[in-house]
């Protein structure tokens, strides 16, 4: 007998633990295919005839992809049962995960990015279903082990997709990617609830709805303001500071940048914390916290000589600090924005993702600018304004 997940109030006592781990597997599992590329643009580009002008558009189509995704798939959460939606995307992942593994030549492989970032939104909509799976009271836990796995997602990515390159090609990146995508739709397809919403609407008639929603929901506009102005730094952060690792101050490899970057996960153990904290209702100074370990971790980075094993140090902490703070802010605006209601989640979620899914694009724009016009110090003195911006907002909440 099928097991259905409506959007009526919750009767069972819980989601169990297997569909939680699960899900957070499934989430870290495909938001990394986003991620793969970024430390093989080099390879891509040389073997695909870019110039170094063009081998930016090797991340830049997937990202593009992604963001299309947020504004018109996410949304179909709220119309199209959830299973069926998430095997399809899935589906267009592995497909165009496969087409990336035999490319040759720019156009395919650009067609097939731009799909990998459309079929990577399927997270987007586990997200939003792990939300309708689980109790009101333990909703928060289970998001924030769900946006765990997805953490460690993007932070696994990049030094995988090296070692997989190093010791094969990145055509087998993509190639193993494609067969994981199949495996996860064969295995979600057979064990996830189905959940079919209620929402009677047509397709043009629930994007209209985001728009009045997005007006009329100010949980939505504050939550979504105070995730992009702290993604937006931390894609500064994440953006900005391997160059200052690979400079002269430290001249770390490669392979000790991706060391830096795997310890800097270690705030990823932020996301279930903050979905507790957020159960018992202490969603407020909950953000604040986030916004002041943000700023701080950047104010960190200012107080010992660049180069110096303490400045070193501190970058560590810093880069703990403020994945910490952003991974535990994402999942309190979660948290606040799937207590508005069942029917219109994953609309929801696509507005407050697209927001600052364009802060963090255009973060890294900043950093860039800034470390090449300022070098590290203004990099950083902008990225610790913003959070502290954002508490000044939070204060007249």
């Amino acid at each position: 007998m099928t097991t259905i997940a409506s959007d009526l109030p919750d009767r069972s006592p819980s989601i169990s633990g297997g569909i939680t781990f699960l899900l957070a597997l499934s989430c870290g599992l495909i938001v990394a295919n986003i991620y793969y590329a970024q430390p093989l643009v080099g390879p891509i580009a040389a073997e695909l005839g870019l110039s170094p002008k063009a081998a930016g558009l090797v991340m830049t189509m997937t990202q593009l992809g992604y963001g299309v995704g947020l504004f018109l798939i996410v949304p179909l959460g709220d119309l199209i049962e959830n299973r069926r939606l998430i095997v399809s995307v899935l589906a267009l992942g592995a497909i165009a995960l496969a087409t990336a593994s035999y490319s040759t030549h720019p156009i395919p492989f650009f067609a097939a990015a731009l799909c990998v970032g459309l079929g990577s939104v399927a997270v987007q909509i586990l997200v939003p279903y792990a939300g309708h799976l689980a109790p009101e009271r333990i909703r928060g836990r289970v998001i924030g082990n769900v946006m765990t796995g997805l953490m460690l997602g993007i932070m696994l990515a990049r030094p995988l997709s090296s070692f997989i390159a190093s010791v094969s090609s990145w055509h087998a990146v993509y190639a193993m990617s494609a067969g994981t995508m199949v495996l996860l739709a064969l295995l979600l397809r057979q064990t996830l609830p189905v959940r079919k919403p209620q929402v009677r609407l047509g397709y043009g008639a629930l994007l209209a709805s985001m728009l009045h929603l997005a007006r009329n929901t100010p949980v939505l506009r504050r939550r979504a303001l105070y995730q992009a102005s702290l993604f937006g730094v931390f894609n500064l952060f994440w953006t900005t500071v391997p160059l200052v690792l690979a400079g002269p101050a430290f001249h770390l490899s490669q392979t000790g940048i991706a060391v830096f970057a795997l310890v800097g996960a270690a705030g990823a153990v932020s996301a279930p914390l903050a979905g507790r904290v957020a159960d018992r209702g202490w969603t407020r100074p909950a953000t604040a916290v986030g916004m002041l370990l943000t700023s701080g971790g950047f104010a960190l980075t200012l107080l010992a000589a660049p180069g110096s094993p303490l400045s070193l140090a501190a970058f560590v902490a810093a880069a703990i600090a403020i994945d910490f703070g952003v991974q535990g802010n994402v999942v309190l605006g979660y948290r606040a924005l799937f207590m508005l209601g069942a029917e219109h989640r994953s609309r929801l979620n696509g507005l407050y993702m697209t927001t600052f899914f364009l802060a963090g694009a255009a973060g890294s724009a900043v950093g860039t600018w800034a470390y090449a016009h300022g070098g590290w110090t203004l990099a950083a003195m902008i990225g610790g304004s913003f959070p502290m911006l954002a508490l000044i907002y939070l204060a007249t909440e």
